[in-house]
């Protein structure tokens, strides 16, 4: 088993003639064993990286610890990730762990949201079957027609707003955890659905970046947003609304490969190290800046509506959970 907060694990590693320090992933490993397929040839520098969420913080250049928060809003993903990567180990949430960061000696402080981005999915699968439709005809995705449905929805979606939780969790939400949709009156169409469920993950992502601040006591200046959700010049605009933070994604928006990338070029010794070859190869992509009167209405939502929701709603989870069954 492998102890997050000292990078050590118990049993025998998988690789031959490796370390056994797991700290450092950017190091040529040499051969695999033999867990790997028959007849896979292997190169003969066999490079230790990292996860695709790890290599992502790489990817977009998450040099200046607290200088700078990742978002992937990936809508294929089953969770929507804030962080900070930072020299200390620190939990945010009590037992939830700060996994290592590839960079060495460093951790990611981060916050989830269970099934965050997968809500685009839910809303394509059930209230989109004309964009879908539309979108094999053209040959676009689906997305890129609902990202033209929402241009004519206001900031706050004219007060329709969603809480993320369509899963249960651990602590907010809990175990009784469910999802929530108020503020619906005669104007709201499905335009406005799609608004207020991408706002609603977006204002999930803000009360966890409160949270990190808090613990952290260092406050995050600067947005990055990498994954398929980065693509979208709407979600984009919004996060920068909602965070009050000027948004960017990299000029690749797949980090996570890009991240990977970078490690081997440091372990190959293209690079110095990590953080070298992080400068080196990260390229800025578009800066989406704060829009003041979108950043009134957002900034009023979530603190007046958005943020009690869940301590007003949570007895009545409690009690469907006892009546229904459900969540298990």
């Amino acid at each position: 088993m492998f102890n997050v907060r000292i990078r050590t694990q118990g049993h025998d590693l998988v690789v031959e003639g490796a370390s056994p320090d797991l700290d450092r992933v950017d190091r040529v490993v040499g051969q695999l064993s033999s867990l790997m397929r028959d007849g896979y040839k292997l190169s003969n520098a066999d490079v230790k990286t990292a996860s695709d969420l790890v290599a992502q913080d790489v990817g977009v250049d998450l040099r200046d610890h607290f200088l700078k928060g990742s978002l992937t809003p990936g809508g294929k993903r089953r969770i929507a990730p804030k962080k900070v990567t930072q020299r200390k180990y620190l939990e945010v949430q009590r037992l939830l762990p700060a996994y290592p960061a590839a960079l060495p000696g460093a951790f990611n402080t981060e916050i989830h949201i269970q099934r965050g981005f997968w809500l685009v999915s839910w809303f394509k699968n059930e209230f989109a079957q004309a964009e879908q439709a539309l979108a094999a005809e053209r040959g676009v995705s689906a997305e890129s027609l609902l990202d033209e449905l929402i241009a004519c929805v206001p900031p706050g979606s004219m007060g329709l707003t969603l809480q993320p939780y369509w899963s249960p969790g651990l602590r907010e939400p809990g175990p009784e955890g469910k999802g929530a949709i108020v503020g619906f009156g005669d104007v709201h169409t499905r335009a406005h659905l799609y608004r207020a469920l991408i706002e609603g993950l977006a204002y999930g992502l803000r009360a966890g970046r409160e949270l990190i601040e808090a613990r952290t006591r260092r406050p995050i200046v600067r947005l990055m947003i990498s994954g398929g959700g980065a693509q979208s010049d709407r979600v984009m605009q919004i996060a920068a609304d909602v965070f009050n933070l000027a948004a960017e994604r990299p000029q690749i928006a797949e980090a996570s490969s890009l991240g990977a990338a970078m490690l081997c070029a440091a372990g190959l010794g293209w690079h110095a190290d990590v953080p070298s070859a992080a400068k080196a190869m990260a390229r800025p992509g578009q800066r989406f800046d704060p829009q003041p009167d979108a950043v009134r209405t957002y900034d009023a939502l979530y603190r007046e509506v958005y943020r009690p929701l869940y301590k007003r709603l949570e007895p009545l989870y409690r009690r469907i959970r006892a009546i229904t069954g459900y969540p298990a």
